[in-house]
């Protein structure tokens, strides 16, 4: 379990004061300019040391991002933090803009300099209005004491911009947030080029999630080896989990990387509903990732390589927990609602599959479906699965896949229950 005085979030349930003062009280803004002044390489290197990884989803090693971003070119560099906060079961990113935005902001003008970017962009959705609010309060306070802005105290000129989207999920993959911010309407871009090299106005843009560019500025304070020897080999530090479901009581909490999910349900959640032995399954990384049961969740540690030797995936670790009251079918069938109504209709396979996939499920939940549509079924989300411009076809078909694996009993017991009680009906 994490120790108190390793946490980087001292903030994360607004028990004490958000504002710039409150910020330095618990060590915000110490010692940023003796960073800057180590240079850019310095910090890059730092960040690899460290081992962290992506905190949006896909766990890339953050510090080799960064390094992609050109040393020597005549165009402006971009760093763009992506707060589009939009899958289902995610909600750490809010704690950090309400409650510790200015660790964001420090970890904006550290990036940016590291990858000699003099104007970041923040990227929040349209749903968080009071968390866009908040972050802008930040800003101004930075501004106003010569934090940013040109001619700061840092001797790095630069402008931080918070740009409010309008609520479309699409916006939260990367190119397509591009595109919203330069007023266009948000659909994903063919790579490459990748936005390293071509991306926002043309410009090198890399873009990276809130967390990710919040811890920076704890890992340069406390050093790459603090940080390195909190969780697990290749999954190195503290991490933010969001528990929602069937817990006696969700709650968004800081832990190290790799801790078993039955400790992290235990101990900051009260454990499941009803118990242990009540467990059906869980999303282990938000709603896009493949669900595991209750015997794969009893051992499982929280971190990239551990869930994805199960076929599922750590994501932003959305964890939504389901107890044997949950009706699987139909969570399966709304989540597959959702990535059809947020398809952004540009590829053909999510355009068509996720439709196709939301009204098989819709069948199959009410079990007037054949035995022989489960594969069928199957075989519709390996086509959408890989064959789209982003993510959001495979988003769409990992929790089918997972459905399919892990609980076709359960569809099959559905369907034999229709034709039963049908049969039946039409014998009286």
């Amino acid at each position: 379990m994490l120790e108190d005085r390793d946490r980087i979030f001292r903030n994360l349930y607004g028990f004490h004061d958000a504002s710039l003062k409150g910020a330095i009280r618990r060590g915000a803004w110490d010692g940023t300019k003796l960073f800057i002044d180590r240079g850019h390489d310095f910090i890059i290197d730092e960040v690899k040391k460290s081992g962290l990884r992506g905190r949006g989803g896909a766990g890339f090693p953050t510090g080799l991002k960064w390094s992609f971003m050109p040393k020597a070119d005549p165009r402006p560099s971009y760093l763009v933090i992506n707060a589009d906060e939009s899958e289902p079961g995610s909600c750490k990113d809010r704690e950090i803009l309400r409650h510790d935005p200015h660790l964001l902001v420090e970890g904006a003008l550290v990036a940016a300099f590291a990858m000699r970017a003099h104007t970041s962009y923040i990227y929040v959705r349209g749903e968080y209005i009071r968390e866009r609010e908040a972050l802008q309060r930040a800003v101004d306070e930075a501004y106003a004491a010569k934090l940013i802005g040109k001619n700061n105290v840092h001797g790095w000129d630069f402008d931080l911009y918070v740009v409010h989207g309008a609520g479309a999920y699409i916006c939260g993959e990367e190119t397509a947030m591009l595109e919203s911010i330069e007023g266009k309407k948000g659909q994903p871009r063919l790579k490459p080029p990748f936005p390293a090299n071509v991306g926002l106005w043309g410009a090198p843009t890399t873009i990276n999630n809130v967390e990710s560019i919040a811890v920076v500025p704890e890992i340069l304070r406390r050093g790459a080896l603090w940080f390195a020897d909190l969780g697990l080999p290749n999954n190195t530090g503290t991490k933010l989990f969001q528990i929602s479901g069937h817990v006696e009581k969700p709650c968004v909490v800081e832990e190290e990387m790799g801790i078993p999910m039955r400790e992290l349900l235990d101990k900051h959640c009260g454990g499941v509903r009803g118990g242990w032995d009540n467990l059906l399954a869980v999303i282990p990384g938000g709603s896009s990732v493949r669900c595991i049961t209750a015997e794969q969740a009893a051992d499982v540690t929280m971190d990239f390589d551990a869930l994805g030797k199960l076929g599922s995936g750590l994501g932003t670790a959305a964890v939504i927990v389901m107890d044997k009251s949950t009706d699987i079918i139909g969570a399966i069938r709304r989540i597959a609602y959702f990535y059809k109504h947020e398809s952004c209709g540009q590829c053909t396979p999510c355009r068509e599959g996720t439709g196709w996939m939301w009204r098989v499920l819709e069948r199959m939940e009410r079990g007037q479906a054949e035995k022989s549509e489960i594969d069928m079924l199957l075989d519709v989300t390996k086509q959408v699965e890989g064959h789209t411009i982003c993510a959001l076809g495979d988003a769409a078909a990992w929790p089918v896949q997972g459905l399919i694996k892990n609980f076709r009993p359960v569809i099959e017991a559905r369907i034999d229950d229709y034709k039963k009680t049908h049969a039946r009906q039409a014998a009286e």
